[in-house]
């Protein structure tokens, strides 16, 4: 199974994040998947449902926050994998950033939807 990226398909910051993953996975690596999609509901365990973080599901394991975007970023290859540095930043960083999200970067009134030259790397 490919490794798939669970976002918040409401946040333009987590949606970007997502654009920018898409130009940069040149080998289509990943699939993605919206938190608020039946993807999620059906793989994510009830207790991380409910969090405000990227999740990122590979090799069977599930990894968040910082630790997602590391092991993203090293999956891209180089530049990007010199991305693991952020493993070094702390983690409130990390959470203050994503608490404030939506007031800083906006929030959209429905999930992202994919080109039609990206639906296979969409899950429902």
């Amino acid at each position: 199974m490919s490794p798939i990226i669970f976002f918040d398909g409401y946040c333009n910051l987590c949606n970007a994040a997502v654009n920018w993953i898409i130009k940069k996975d040149k080998k289509h690596v990943f699939k993605f998947a919206s938190l608020q999609g039946a993807t999620a509901k059906k793989h994510i365990p009830t207790e991380m449902q409910q969090f405000d973080s990227i999740i990122l599901f590979i090799n069977d394991k599930f990894y968040t926050h910082l630790q997602a975007v590391g092991i993203i970023c090293k999956h891209l290859g180089f530049p990007y994998k010199l991305g693991v540095i952020f493993y070094t930043l702390p983690k409130f960083l990390y959470n203050f950033i994503a608490k404030n999200r939506y007031r800083w970067f906006g929030k959209k009134e429905t999930c992202r939807l994919p080109t039609a030259a990206e639906k296979m790397q969409f899950l429902p």
